[in-house]
């Protein structure tokens, strides 16, 4: 079975260390750029005190919530240093400009 994927925009609609946000059935996703053009996309909720992590700051490939500053990691959504928890994690892929998330996924997408 092929897997099929949504475009979802583009990279450079994304500034660097920076978010855009997608509105899911499934609830809001953060997609993530770095300062090198890797891209990331996590659930866009703090598990800590439900902070948006797309408002947070990027740095390296995590981002810190910007309630309570909690580290996450971009590629596998879990909290760093003493801190516990974890985000969910969605499959990204990039073709040059254009960014795709899995269609199983996320199988209607509206941008914000």
């Amino acid at each position: 079975m092929t897997e099929e994927w949504t475009e979802i925009g583009r990279l450079s609609d994304i500034p660097r260390r920076g978010a855009r946000c997608l509105g899911t059935p499934f609830g809001r996703i953060a997609v993530f750029r770095t300062v090198d053009d890797a891209v990331f996309a996590l659930e866009d909720r703090c598990p800590h005190k439900g902070g948006p992590l797309s408002d947070g700051i990027v740095h390296g490939t995590s981002v810190t919530c910007p309630l309570h500053n909690w580290v996450f990691s971009l590629e596998t959504g879990q909290v760093q240093g003493p801190d516990k928890g974890q985000v969910q994690t969605f499959a990204i892929r990039r073709d040059q400009d254009r960014l795709f998330i899995t269609a199983s996924i996320i199988p209607a997408i509206a941008a914000e």
